[in-house]
Parts: C-alpha cells; sequence; structure tokens
C-alpha cells in the first residue's frame, strides 16, 4: 500500500534530490505523530462519544490537509509540536464537518463504512461533529489568536457552503453558485492548511495569501475529480458507483448535463432525477460516467488547477514549491 507521500505524488524523480528525501521523510514521521496524537486527544469519557467522535477517524482518510500543512510548514521552521497540534486542528475540523455533511446529503456510506448516521441516528451523527468541533478550538485555543481567527473563519465558510448548497442557486447560475459552494466547503479548509503550516512555523508572513489561495484552488480541483471518482465503479473508492447521485447530490457531471439541450442529454437527465427502479438508475449513472461532460469537468478541475500553481510563483523555488506542484498535479490526475 502506498504511503500518503506517494498518494500525493512526493515520491519520484522531481523530488530526488538529498534535500527532498529529507523533507519529505520529514513529513511522513509528521503524519505518524499527528496519527498518534489524533488517537490520544479524541479520547472521550463517555464510552458512546468517545466510538461515534472515533468512528469515521479510524475508517481512514487521505490525511491531505495535513500533509499539505507539514510541507508548508517546511517554509518556516520546519515540523515541531505546535505545527502537529496545528495539524490535528485541521484534520479534526475536516473530520467534523463529514458528520455533518453525511446527515444533510443523506450519504449512505463513508470512508466504506456505514456513515455514522446510518449506524447510530442523525442527532448523534451531528452531535458528534459538534463535539469534534469544540475539540478543535480546545486546540486551537493555545496556538494564538491568530490561529483560532483563522479555524474561526475557516467554520464559518464551511457552515456557510453547506447553507448556500442547502439552499440551492436560486436566481444564480447553477454552475458558478456550485463552484462558490466547493470553494467554501471544500477549498476553505485546504487554504486554511497551507496557510496554517506557515502562519504556525513563522515563516514569512508574505507567503500566507499564496498559500491560501493555491490551497483554495487546488481545493475545489480536489472536489471536482472526487466528482468524477464518484461515477467509478472502483470498489477502492469505498462508495457505491454514483452515490453523490444516488444522494440527489448534483455534481459538476449533473450540472453540465443540464445545461445540455439535445434530446439524448435531457432523456438521461430525466432517468437520473426520477427513475423507474433502481436497476434504471444504475444504468443511467452507467451512462453518466461515459458521457462527454465528465471530460468537461475534468477539463474545469485542470482550469482551477492551473490557477492553484500560478499562485504559487511568490514562493521560494525548492523542495516545498516543487512538492506544493507535485500535490497539486497529482490531486488532478486521481482518476487516470
Amino acid at each position: 500500500m502506498p504511503t500518503i507521500a506517494e498518494t500525493f505524488g512526493l515520491r519520484g524523480p522531481r523530488l530526488a534530490a538529498p534535500a527532498d528525501r529529507r523533507m519529505v521523510d520529514s513529513v511522513e514521521a509528521g503524519l505518524e505523530r499527528v496519527e498518534e496524537r489524533l488517537g490520544a486527544h479524541l479520547h472521550v469519557a463517555d464510552p458512546v462519544a468517545d466510538a461515534v467522535t472515533r468512528y469515521l477517524l479510524e475508517a481512514g482518510g487521505k490525511r491531505a490537509r495535513p500533509l499539505l500543512l507539514l510541507l508548508t510548514a517546511h517554509l518556516g521552521r520546519g515540523i515541531d509540536d505546535e505545527v502537529l497540534s496545528a495539524a490535528e486542528l485541521i484534520e479534526i475540523t475536516h473530520v467534523a464537518s463529514l458528520y455533518h455533511d453525511d446527515v444533510m446529503d443523506e450519504a449512505e456510506t463513508r470512508r466504506g463504512v456505514p456513515s455514522a448516521h446510518v449506524a447510530w441516528s442523525n442527532s448523534v451523527a451531528i452531535l458528534a461533529g459538534d463535539l469534534l468541533f469544540a475539540r478543535a478550538g480546545q486546540i486551537a485555543a493555545p496556538l494564538g489568536a491568530e490561529v483560532a481567527q483563522l479555524q474561526a473563519r475557516t467554520f464559518e465558510r464551511l457552515c456557510l457552503g453547506q447553507l448556500h448548497e442547502t439552499l440551492g442557486p436560486g436566481d444564480a447560475d447553477p454552475v458558478e453558485h456550485y463552484l462558490q459552494v466547493l470553494a467554501d466547503k471544500t477549498g476553505s479548509l485546504i487554504a486554511a492548511a497551507a496557510e496554517c503550516g506557515a502562519l504556525v512555523s513563522g515563516a514569512d508572513a508574505a507567503l500566507r495569501e499564496a498559500l491560501r489561495v493555491f490551497g483554495e484552488r487546488i481545493g475545489v480541483a480536489f472536489q471536482l475529480v472526487d466528482d468524477v471518482i464518484d461515477l467509478s465503479s472502483d470498489p477502492d473508492t469505498g462508495k457505491d458507483q454514483g452515490n453523490d447521485v444516488r444522494a440527489g447530490v448534483a455534481t459538476l457531471p449533473v450540472l453540465l448535463l443540464a445545461k445540455r439541450d439535445d434530446d439524448a442529454s435531457a432523456a438521461l437527465l430525466r432517468r437520473l432525477h426520477e427513475p423507474a427502479d433502481e436497476a434504471e438508475l444504475a444504468a443511467a449513472v452507467v451512462e453518466l460516467a461515459a458521457h462527454p461532460v465528465v471530460d468537461e469537468t475534468m477539463a474545469e478541475a485542470e482550469r482551477w488547477q492551473r490557477e492553484a500553481l500560478a499562485a504559487l510563483e511568490p514562493l521560494p523555488a525548492g523542495t516545498v514549491r516543487r512538492a506544493l506542484e507535485a500535490f497539486a498535479e497529482k490531486v488532478v490526475s486521481r482518476t487516470r
């Protein structure tokens, strides 16, 4: 099984110099320490609360956000206890948001296991997310006012993104509305990870805006690629094929399909929204996976990726910048 660093392109010819390998080794060692600290710091005295709050953490996950934070910390003094705490803060905030997202989206599975609201109930899942957000706040406080403010602003954007997704586009263009929701729900937390690594490690403050923009742009690209992966029949995704589509989530392929005016696309859209039975829905999902809107979604992901890479121009040349470039490229190539 590949390591997290390998999963995100940090092992290979681009990062083959001794200094590169030392930094990647440092990041991987840091991720192991973050994992140990998460296991210890998420303990809750109540046995039921303890089981529920650990549930999604122990189910796995990519750990992309702490990886990104540990990378950008090398623009400053590198990985120390404060940086590790910041990585915990970001990952716990992310996991907390998943509990709420799955309730809102009525998702049946997460990370290859039944979603928490399926395993327990909506109320228990929501409260578990709240407990984790509270724990994240406890970790943020000793890191200082700037970190606490960054976490609070990010939490606000997560909530606004979910609210806007719930309310729908109204009179706005559905695609533009969707991309803004992604910037809030996914991009904001990845941006916070990239910025927080620089902030906590004492890196040049002038780099933080570039890292924030990079994180938000690559976060949107990340989610657009997930929209494509959702249509995959590969069991390694940990989800059923078309899980989001089945839950009524209007992903970008569906939104682009709705913009088409040909009869075949209109008929496919009807079968996705109002299938006669499960067999017809399954067939419609397979047809959507082969539709040109999937390539259009990937093209949009690549556009956001290019903007993310352009944002890195103010960073000094070297290992960290090359690693961020490799991360950005790997995020978009995950389906290939």
